[in-house]
């Protein structure tokens, strides 16, 4: 099958109205605040595990299968309900409808009395989690401007999950399960994930403000109803082929440094609990940064080649985990090597959104995330954990290290997306060759 045309050029951006920049600016801020918070919810469990563990007696298995099946069900849903919005052409309800029922389903936890009914509620909540990220991105590539687009998906993706998942998650949550117990952190998420639904109803509009006058300057046009593309044309862009791959190797990085990181720095390194919770800070930090500055430098030098770059200092962030021992070092050397997390907007959202037709935004988007976290998600840290034990706790590193090396490897078949890129190019391809004094032209 011939691979559908993509872009190759892209036009001047046309001027943008002051409604337009306002509600660019209004949206990223809802949409940033909805997406960490769902990441606050999603890693709110890693640190309630052991105050759970005091009330249910939980397995190490056990704790795993509760991520697991969050992962999951978080998987098929971006898959399901992006299809099923780019079938509609309707983007704002679902979304609504999501962050209500992943607040619902997360207080719910904090009523049940058993494993099974937290592995139900954490599923449930999966499955309305899923939905936020390509439904958010989907809204948010429609109405950001062509040199804000990296920028404003990777604040959205990258730092928002960061800041709020990354850095405040831990804060917060331990310190209200401390004075309030575990039940209480999960009955309180109910609160700002409805305050978020009541906003993004009174200011989230179907179709950014211009979108209607001018559909194909600087901007993504809003997806009609009924006009999705089959699913083997989405799959027929290579660009889509590459970019899952490359989530199921990112995420592999990912989630497994994030989850044996830990157990490594106290149980190899004899890290104190306090010394290896400020290392992990480093990560938040790193995860904020770069999550919002790699897209950025993207809009300027280009997708493919931000990949390449990016990603080959991510290999190291692992590494270092083995081989750097001074605490302080090592932070240091986190902050400045765990520059994956801005990747992921260009894999996840950014390139794929660029690459697929109007009518697969966010079907586009939602496969290469599902597909990335079934993979990196599920079965990575299995993988990993069992490597572990057969090899040592420095196997789980060295995979989450050759995860981003495949990355690498898949990066250089990308074909560039970022609209000035690709307008310097079609510039350089039309300007006239000069010719030497007395030729013949």
């Amino acid at each position: 099958m011939t691979e559908p045309p993509t872009q190759t050029s892209a036009p001047p951006p046309a001027p943008v109205s002051d409604a337009a920049l306002a509600y660019e600016n209004r949206l990223l801020l809802v949409l940033f605040l909805a997406f960490g918070f769902v990441f606050f919810d999603r890693q709110a469990l890693s640190f309630l595990a052991p105050f759970i563990d005091d009330d249910f007696d939980l397995s190490n298995t056990e704790l795993g299968v509760l991520s697991g099946a969050l992962a999951f069900t978080w998987a098929l849903s971006g898959m399901v309900i992006g299809r099923v919005s780019d079938r509609l052409g309707r983007r704002k309800p679902l979304l609504i409808g999501a962050v209500v029922l992943f607040s619902v389903f997360s207080a719910a936890g904090g009523l049940m009395t058993g494993f099974f009914g937290l592995l139900a509620a954490r599923a449930l909540m999966g499955v309305a989690e899923g939905a936020v990220l390509p439904l958010s991105q989907s809204l948010m590539v429609e109405a950001s401007q062509e040199h804000r687009r990296g920028l404003n998906m990777g604040l959205l993706q990258g730092s928002a999950a960061g800041l709020l998942g990354g850095i405040a998650a831990p804060l917060v949550v331990v310190w209200v399960a401390e004075h309030f117990g575990w039940r209480t952190v999960l009955l309180l998420t109910i609160v700002p994930g409805l305050l978020i639904a009541a906003w993004m109803a009174r200011s989230v509009r179907e179709v950014p403000p211009g979108v209607e006058r001018d559909p194909a300057r600087g901007r993504v046009a809003a997806t009609p109803a009924g006009a999705s593309t089959p699913l083997r044309e989405v799959w027929a862009h290579r660009n889509i082929v590459l970019c899952t791959l490359a989530a199921c190797c990112y995420l592999t990085w990912f989630v497994v440094i994030i989850t044996f990181t830990p157990v490594y720095l106290k149980d190899e390194k004899g890290y104190s609990s306090g010394t290896m919770s400020a290392v992990m800070t480093c990560f938040g930090v790193a995860w904020v940064l770069w999550g919002f500055l790699t897209p950025a430098i993207s809009d300027r030098v280009g997708r493919r080649t931000t990949m390449i770059a990016f990603t080959s200092v991510a290999v190291l962030c692992p590494l270092a985990v083995v081989y750097v021992d001074n605490p302080l070092l090592l932070g240091a050397v986190i902050v400045l090597t765990y520059t994956g997390l801005g990747c992921f907007t260009l894999i996840m959202a950014t390139i794929p959104a660029e690459t697929v037709p109007r009518g697969a935004l966010a079907t586009a988007l939602g496969l290469v995330m599902g597909v990335g976290e079934l993979t990196g998600g599920v079965l990575a840290p299995l993988a990993a954990g069992w490597a572990s034990d057969t090899w040592g706790l420095q196997t789980a590193m060295y995979i989450s290290a050759g995860g981003a090396v495949a990355v690498v490897l898949l990066s250089f078949g990308l074909r560039e997306t970022a609209p000035r890129v690709l307008r310097r190019r079609a510039e350089r391809t039309a300007a006239p060759t000069p010719t030497k004094t007395g030729a013949t032209p």
